[in-house]
């Protein structure tokens, strides 16, 4: 069963026995003997379970890749995430990251996560090192306003992987470094990258890649599992662009309209066509065009990529009340 139809049997069940829809479960710390309850930088009133148990929705911990020049399967326009470090260039596909979530690997000598939570569209990748500790993480199966909640196998600590950082347990207050990424077209990746390496399932028939498990839900009228304030001036579901700050965003209507948009520092904002939504339709690859963005700084040596994301308003909201979205 998928996410989304659990979610709805989850909800029907709680409703009718008048109880709280999955709210957090105090038997839920007996089963984290090693997470320490008593540093949290939040209230566990917050958090809910998403369905799945810890690692129910497993992280791939030992990935795969073919070069660019092997892969067949894959759209021109699907998504991936795409991460390029010390000369060494890899490609994540969406059709794979939406049954697991996070990839922990090496990308260029660094330790990384590549994340991507459904419910929230934020695709995001972390250095793993920590005090210089290389942490390894995994799905803990509970949401905070509806994204995901990482804990690491260290320490179990809980993370937040909107925020990258640890809200329970003993690494509380501790935030990952983000690494520059582009949610992006695997033709754009493989333009740019045909040297390339392209993550595989370490077991194609373990889940249905390439299909949708939450068809439809970019076009919902809520988010699951969110019942904080929505933002104003754009639909709760609807894209928005923010930097690494997370100080202001913009809404990808009006990044698309514009088609470009500068800002300070030499930073600007661009948007091109052929890219699907991996949250529309059943099959990811007929998904609407969404559209790519990149975001660049030009220097005196060129063009640097600068930290950018691509989530959904309510999210952004939710952990950024008060930073503006602008709007068409």
């Amino acid at each position: 069963m998928n996410r989304l139809r659990w979610l709805i049997v989850a909800l029907t069940v709680a409703v009718a026995a008048g109880g709280a829809a999955l709210a957090f479960p105090e038997y839920k710390r007996a089963e984290w003997p090693n997470t320490d309850f008593s540093k949290a930088s939040v209230s566990l009133d917050e958090i809910m379970s998403g369905g799945p148990p810890r690692d129910g929705i497993p992280p791939i911990d030992n990935p795969r890749f073919l070069p660019v020049s092997q892969i067949t399967g894959l759209a021109d326009t699907e998504p991936v995430v795409g991460v390029v470090i010390g000369g060494e260039a890899k490609a994540y596909p969406l059709s794979i990251l939406i049954w697991h979530e996070i990839a922990n690997d090496t990308v260029g000598g660094v330790p990384v996560a590549v994340t991507f939570c459904p419910l929230c569209n934020a695709a995001m990748v972390f250095d793993r090192r920590v005090d210089g500790r290389v942490l390894d993480f995994g799905t803990s199966g509970m949401l905070r306003n509806s994204d995901l909640i990482m804990y690491d196998r260290q320490t179990e600590s809980w993370w937040q992987q909107f925020m990258g950082e640890a809200i329970i347990g003993e690494l509380t207050g501790t935030v990952l470094k983000v690494l520059p990424a582009r949610l992006e077209s695997w033709r754009n990746f493989r333009e740019r990258a045909p040297e390339g390496l392209v993550l595989i399932p370490n077991n194609p028939n373990m889940r249905n890649y390439g299909r949708n498990p939450y068809a439809g839900y970019d076009a919902s009228a809520s988010p699951f599992l969110y019942d904080g304030a929505a933002p104003e001036g754009v639909a709760p579901l609807s894209r928005v662009v923010s930097l690494e700050d997370r100080s202001q965003a913009w809404s990808l209507d009006l990044v698309e309209k514009k088609g470009e948009i500068i800002l300070g520092d030499g930073v600007v904002i661009t948007w091109s066509s052929g890219q699907n939504s991996a949250l529309g339709d059943s099959i990811i690859a007929n998904g609407a065009d969404v559209g790519n963005v990149l975001v660049r700084r030009k220097t005196g040596e060129g063009w640097e990529d600068v930290t950018y994301f691509v989530d959904f308003a309510f999210a952004f909201h939710a952990f950024h009340p008060d930073a503006p979205i602008h709007g068409e």
